[in-house]
């Protein structure tokens, strides 16, 4: 073997490595992209129309400040739940109507999101409705709200 033929198969392994983790890069980043991009379940259902679409908005323009929030007193009592788990002598008492203030918040963002669903379910087709039936059961399957939960966000 000679020099020039090690050196062009070292250069041409090396053109083919990088030219791979580009793509692995690419469509690594393009698909946390749409996933960041994702502000509910019709999100994932890519067959909406216009007319579809500029509604879902309209519902949308209502929930998420609403459920914006019930999120950030969510966050604001879990955390003064926390100050007052570790303070010198924990009031048992006040820690739990904190507890009990942070499960009204969390029934409250329940409810929000069923509506929510509700009032999407009525703009759809009935082929997109099944995708949308199988959307929630596999966005709730964590035990949570999918998208719409608060999973430790900040606002």
């Amino acid at each position: 073997m000679t020099l020039v033929s090690f050196l062009l198969g070292l250069v041409s392994g090396l053109i083919l490595v990088a030219a791979s983790v580009a793509a692995v890069y690419w469509h690594l980043k393009r698909r946390r992209s749409r996933r960041l991009n994702i502000q509910g379940y019709l999100d994932l259902i890519p067959d909406l129309s216009e007319e579809q679409r500029r509604q879902v908005q309209e519902i949308r323009r209502v929930f998420l400040p609403k459920v914006a929030k019930i999120r950030q007193q969510l966050y604001l009592k879990r955390a003064e739940l926390a100050d007052l788990l570790f303070t010198e002598s924990p009031d048992r008492q006040k820690i739990f109507a904190v507890a009990d203030e942070i499960l009204h918040h969390q029934s409250e963002l329940e409810h929000e999101v069923i509506d929510h669903i509700l009032e999407e379910r009525q703009i759809l087709t009935p082929a997109q409705e099944r995708r949308f039936y199988t959307i929630i059961v596999d966005q709730f399957g964590s035990g949570g709200l999918g998208v719409h939960d608060v999973k430790g966000r900040r606002t």
